[in-house]
């Protein structure tokens, strides 16, 4: 039985191989995250396919960024493919440019706080204003909010406090970095496991390398669905 609380990112080189990894899963997963690296081995294809001939619920992450005109006329485009989730960066003209293009369709856009691959360390290198890697997070969360955002892609070590914006009444929490009990953390900074997630007031949770890269994907999915009920 699935739970579309999960999503399980198919973090994989091309179209092909996530097409096999989701039938191979079959019926246990419900949503998937498709991203930038698949893009241009038939990722939107897919997407495609798995939304309107297999019935799965549709995370595509492209993280847009770019002026204001040009986040609006991606955003029309893909906004036809009727897919679920869309991210773009969290800066308040993005949000608000994405929000203008999403509308009348069913795409929610998710705008992405701060990366869950980065550290304060990461901030300094890229210049960004001091603060705590939470603080920022938080900051960015209420600002895309009130640019229209529907939703926020943070860590779940963010989670609780974006939760508790009033801002954040009726939207969306999408944690990545999320771990189950004993996995490696990969190339995360900020990690938490399914059930500490979803506690923090996490709406869905992704979750890519410990099902595409288990010996026995599905077997792995049914573990972090028994992680999620307990």
């Amino acid at each position: 039985m699935s739970d579309d609380r999960l999503i399980v990112a198919l973090d994989l080189p091309d179209a092909h191989s996530g097409l096999q990894l989701a039938l191979r899963l079959g019926p246990t997963v419900s949503f998937y995250k498709i991203g930038l690296g698949m893009l241009t081995g038939g990722g939107l294809a897919l997407a495609n396919e798995l939304k309107h001939e297999h019935g799965k619920r549709i995370f595509l992450d492209l993280k847009l960024f770019d002026i204001s005109a040009t986040v609006e006329t991606a955003v029309r485009g893909l906004a036809r493919f009727e897919l679920d989730f869309l991210t773009v960066h969290g800066d308040p003209h993005v949000v608000r440019a994405a929000h203008e293009g999403a509308a009348g369709s069913t795409t929610r856009i998710l705008a992405v706080t701060v990366l869950t691959s980065l550290d304060r360390a990461d901030l300094d290198a890229a210049l960004m204003v001091p603060g705590t890697v939470s603080d920022l997070a938080v900051e960015r969360a209420a600002r895309a909010f009130e640019a229209g955002a529907d939703g926020v892609i943070a860590s779940p070590q963010e989670a609780a406090a974006i939760r508790a914006l009033p801002q954040a009444a009726g939207r969306l929490i999408v944690t990545p970095g999320v771990r189950p009990a004993g996995a490696a953390p990969g190339d995360q900074k900020r990690i938490a496991t399914p059930a500490a997630a979803l506690a923090a007031g996490a709406d869905h949770i992704v979750v890519g390398r410990p099902v595409h890269a288990a010996p026995d994907p599905a077997a792995a999915v049914r573990a972090i669905l028994d992680e999620m009920a307990g």
